[in-house]
């Protein structure tokens, strides 16, 4: 009997043939009659394929084929390279001509879509034909970052703080987004009107008034097992914050991901419209940042490894040695050193970039601080504290999830390995003379170029391809006759 192809690419191990054993059988008595296999893309968006529950099961053994050409894209959905021409995949193995790839789902992963009724879900990640891993597959940057970490006998645990916007549809089923006289690459986004006003942080009233979205919310997460801890009303108008427990990181990024597809499905399917972009295409509008919780636990016991028991003697405060361990002040050093190429990986868009400002309650220079939400890392806890750690402010929401993490990974473990130091706490975030975060995409792009040990653990080929993509949308968004109507098509509609 010939092997299959999850057994080709070497995953077949006994857990994943117990989970295997379990979502066979939960497939068939879910009573699905489509099971959607989603993958995500170089920007966190999820593609996927509708099969059947026959060729789902089938899938599971053997993959299904995908376009190569889904791992080349810009955000608009452009091919960043000439895949027809010879030599236009130079440096790309396995992608000329636009063959398939395969998508092999993940057992563990399925889930019975609530929105949506007799069909389930499951995730993939993209292999070759040869069952090689495809190295652009963003989860696999995040999978061998962990296995890095886990080297050291060390893992990242996350929490996430998201904030999004909600808006309600003027017209859900005629609105000019869906008028075929319009169509366009991209189209048109759709017209909204707010949920709540804003500037109320944390208002009851404001809460009150959301109380339909937000109900779609905590019960679309809550069906899907993810672990919601609060959603909550922001500072800007329509602006939101859903805040999720602790996880390993792979978790995490997997939990980002199903979490940003499924409301944003589920809300659409209500009247609503939900995005992920920094900055919507409005006028006093409030910027949206993903906050990122991290520490680093040791695997055999799962103690954090950010707790010190006591100050360290002689230290201040303002010394990271007064509240975090060795482990922790240096996994710091490394993410402060390594910020400036780090902020195209946490910062991806164009539009983002509009949110560095001072006194915004998002970050401007490369600092932390003790409690302090506008440094760039805010580090949370104290001596004896066992939820102590770091708190990145860097992140807007339409991140690739996996790509961030393995970014915090490969810069907090360089700080690690090479025993960097943080320099003293700052009190004033934006009076300061550190180095500046970059001030645009493509100066983020630079940074990210010119740092070796994060190109060096993405790995060349994915860093050449996401310069790529992302010069593409920097250049036709620097062309576009009218900046925010590129941001309404090219992020509000599609993020």
């Amino acid at each position: 009997m010939s092997a299959s192809f999850a057994q080709r690419c070497g995953v077949a191990d006994a857990d994943w043939q117990a989970a295997l054993a379990r979502t066979t059988d939960a497939i068939r008595a879910s009573g699905v009659e489509w099971v959607r296999v989603g993958w995500c893309d170089l920007h966190g968006g999820v593609r996927s394929k509708t099969l059947s529950v026959r060729a789902a099961l089938s899938a599971l053994h053997q993959g299904v084929g995908m376009p190569s050409t889904l791992l080349l894209k810009d955000t608009a959905d452009r091919t960043a390279y000439k895949v027809f021409e010879p030599g236009g995949t130079e440096g790309l193995p396995g992608f000329a001509g636009a063959g398939n790839v395969v998508l092999l789902p993940d057992p563990a992963s399925f889930q019975v879509l609530p929105w949506l009724s007799g069909t389930g879900w499951l995730r993939c990640q993209a292999w070759f034909p040869d069952g090689a891993p495809v190295t652009l597959d963003s989860r696999h940057l995040l999978r061998q970052a962990t296995q890095r970490l886990a080297g050291h006998d060390l893992g990242l645990v996350c929490g996430l703080e998201v904030e999004f916007h909600i808006y309600r549809l003027k017209d859900p089923l005629h609105g000019r987004h869906l008028d075929p006289a319009l169509a366009d690459w991209p189209g048109p986004a759709p017209e909204v009107s707010l949920i709540h006003p804003g500037f109320h942080m944390l208002s009851d009233h404001c809460m009150d008034l959301s109380d339909e979205p937000l109900r779609i919310v905590r019960q679309t997460a809550q069906a899907l097992g993810l672990p919601l801890l609060s959603v909550e009303v922001e500072f800007g108008p329509s602006q939101v914050e859903a805040v999720f427990d602790v996880t390993d990181a792979l978790t995490a990024a997997d939990h980002m991901v199903l979490f940003r597809n499924a409301v944003r499905q589920a809300l659409h399917r209500a009247g609503y419209h939900a995005t992920f972009m920094c900055r919507p295409p409005f006028e006093h509008i409030m910027s949206s940042g993903w906050h990122l919780h991290q520490s680093v636990v040791v695997l055999d016991s799962g103690r954090n490894a950010f707790v010190r028991e006591a100050p360290a003697p002689c230290s201040t405060p303002a010394d990271a040695e007064h509240t975090l361990s060795d482990t922790g002040a240096a996994w710091l050093a490394g993410l402060l050193h390594h910020a400036p190429g780090m902020t195209a990986l946490c910062t991806p868009t164009a539009n983002g970039y509009g949110r560095f400002q001072a006194n915004a309650l998002a970050p401007d220079a490369v600092v932390w601080g003790l409690d302090n939400r506008g440094a760039m890392l805010r580090v949370v806890g104290g001596a004896g504290q066992a939820a102590t750690r770091i708190e990145n402010r860097l992140g807007e929401p339409a991140a690739n999830p996996y790509v961030y993490l393995a970014a915090q990974i490969h810069a907090g473990l360089d700080g690690l390995t090479r025993r960097l130091a943080p320099p003293p706490a700052t009190e004033s975030p934006y009076a300061t003379e550190a180095t500046r975060l970059p001030r645009s995409l493509p100066h983020a792009l630079q940074a990210l170029a010119a740092d070796a040990v994060l190109c060096q653990g993405l790995g060349a080929e994915w860093v050449a391809s996401f310069q790529r993509a992302k010069q593409l949308e920097h250049l036709r968004r620097s062309e576009a006759p009218d900046v925010r109507e590129f941001d309404r098509r090219e992020y509000f509609n599609r993020l």
